[in-house]
Formats: C-alpha cells, sequence, structure tokens
C-alpha cells in the first residue's frame, strides 16, 4: 500500500475530519456527520485513500 496522498490533501482531510467529529458533540443534529468524520481523519493519518486507487489519482510527489 503505497501512499498516494500529498501533505496538503492530508492536513485539509485531517481538519475537516476533526471539525466533523467535533461537530457531532458541540451540536447535537450534526451527531451522525461525527462517524463520517473518522473516514478522513483515518486516511490523512495512513496517507492512503482507497477512492484515489480505480482512478489512478496521485496528490503526492513521485520519486
Amino acid at each position: 500500500m503505497t501512499k498516494n496522498m500529498g501533505g496538503m490533501d492530508r492536513a485539509i482531510r485531517l481538519i475537516v475530519g476533526i471539525a466533523l467529529i467535533a461537530g457531532a458533540f458541540l451540536i447535537p443534529a450534526l451527531y451522525p456527520w461525527g462517524f463520517i468524520g473518522i473516514v478522513p481523519v483515518a486516511t490523512a493519518l495512513i496517507g492512503w485513500c482507497p477512492a484515489y486507487v480505480p482512478f489512478g489519482f496521485k496528490t503526492c510527489k513521485t520519486s
């Protein structure tokens, strides 16, 4: 499993994911979105997005 996400992509996913999870705790109406926030946080931490694979996307620099 090679990384296919660049630094900016990972940072945006991490911020959005944390915001969704935090929103679930702060605003009860957003509770279901908190679980969805786990996905961008997880993909940001591992640096690999399974949705990019079928399309051949890579946002990281190649060597």
